[in-house]
Order: C-alpha cells, then structure tokens, then sequence
C-alpha cells in the first residue's frame, strides 16, 4: 500500500532555499515580527489574490523573488510609490529587515511572503505582473545541487503567465555555472526575449539597480552579471 505521505513528499518541488533561520533576530526584530508581519504579510491560503484589492490606487504590480535584506525592494518601492511590490524571502532575518525598512520609510506599497515563492505565484491572476525580479538567489554551488536552483524550465512554466505582454524580468548572478545555466534556460524556453544588445548589457548594473550587501560581499566566482528580459 502506497503511504499518502511518502507521495505528497514525493510529488512536492525541491526546495529551492537552505535554511530559513540564522543568527538570532535582535530585540527590534523580534518586536518587528511579532508586531507587524501580520499587516504586512499576504495571507495563507489557497484562494486567488486580488492584488488591486491589496494595493488600493497601485497602477502596475511588481514581484522580488528572495529579496535578502531587502535594501533592492526597499529602495524600488520607494523610488515607485504608485507601484504594488510584493517580495518573497523564505529567510526569518531577511522579513524582519523588510519590516524595518517599511516602517523606516512609512511604505504602502510593500507586502511580504515568508515562504516559498511557487505556491504565492500559483494564486495570482494570469497577466498581472509587470515586472519581476529574481537577484543573486541561492547557487547551490555544488553539480548535485544545481537541481534546486530556482531558474529551472518547470519555474518558468509557472511564472510566465503571471507576467503580462512586455513585462519585464531581471535575473542577476555572480555564479557563472548559475549565469550560463539560467540563460540557457530562459532563451531555450522562447518567450522571454533577451535585451542584451551588447556585453555592457550583461556586465553593467542597470540604471535602475539597487546595490544590495550581499551583492557587495562577492561571494561568488565571477563578477556579477544581470539579464533582462521582455515578456513575449
């Protein structure tokens, strides 16, 4: 008899993260958490998001998959006011930092997902993002890892119809087995266009790119790279 447990296991995708906790959250944090996650964070469940309903006014929604310490979406959302953002960050350390920086600069636009960014992404509307951003997410550096890295063609496949006609996602790297891998994956898929026209392209930071500490740290094995690409 086949136990219910060992299929739904089976049959639930790799983790595409490492742990959630860390070093122990500081005093504010743990204040932070235990008093303002819940006006900040979207809801569990399985229903539909109503992102017009969770961003009163917004004219386009963003999505930032693994914001860190979330001085990128931080610093997007207040530079963009008229813009919904919605980051996902599985890291305890990581959400209690958001929580700072929208209190710190008195944000509307900003609500977090403590988790897992597939089953978030499977409740929203199809067409409703205009922008996405996955930066530096977990390498698994090691071959027998790589199948947990986040950019894979069943992600894709998940993602895609969320995004609208011409919207645009950034993906950025300083692993360059993850650079050549994610690339692959995106131009094999066909309905992401590349916008490179030069090296330049893919070796600069964008105009609009926020500098974040861990991108700062060069952990990596290359400098870092970002690929931008247009929704067909």
């Amino acid at each position: 008899m086949t136990d219910t447990r060992d299929s739904e296991f089976r049959d639930r995708p790799l983790r595409s993260f490492g742990r959630t906790g860390g070093r122990p959250l500081s005093p504010r944090q743990k204040t932070l958490m235990a008093e303002k996650l819940d006006t900040y964070r979207i809801a569990e469940g399985d229903g539909p998001l109503d992102l017009c309903a969770m961003f009163p006014g917004k004219e386009a929604f963003w999505l930032e998959i693994g914001f860190g310490g979330a001085e990128h979406m931080i610093a997007q959302a207040a530079q963009n006011p008229d813009v919904g953002i919605i980051g996902c960050e599985p890291f305890l350390e990581g959400i209690a930092k958001a929580l700072g920086g929208i209190e710190e600069t008195d944000l509307n636009n900003v609500r977090v997902w403590p988790d897992d960014a597939r089953p978030l992404i499977a409740r929203m509307p199809d067409q409703c993002l205009d922008r996405a951003f996955v930066l530096f997410p977990d390498p698994w550096p090691k071959r027998r890892q790589h199948k947990r890295r986040l950019v894979q063609a069943d992600f894709l496949s998940i993602l895609h119809p969320k995004m609208k006609p011409g919207a645009r996602l950034r993906f950025a790297t300083d692993v360059k087995s993850y650079a050549d891998e994610a690339l692959l994956t995106f131009v094999s898929d066909g309905r992401f266009e590349w916008l490179a026209a030069s090296p330049d392209d893919w070796r600069c930071p964008p105009q609009d790119h926020v500098t974040t500490r861990y991108e700062s740290k060069r952990l990596g094995d290359c400098k870092p790279v970002w690929f931008d690409f247009r929704i067909r």
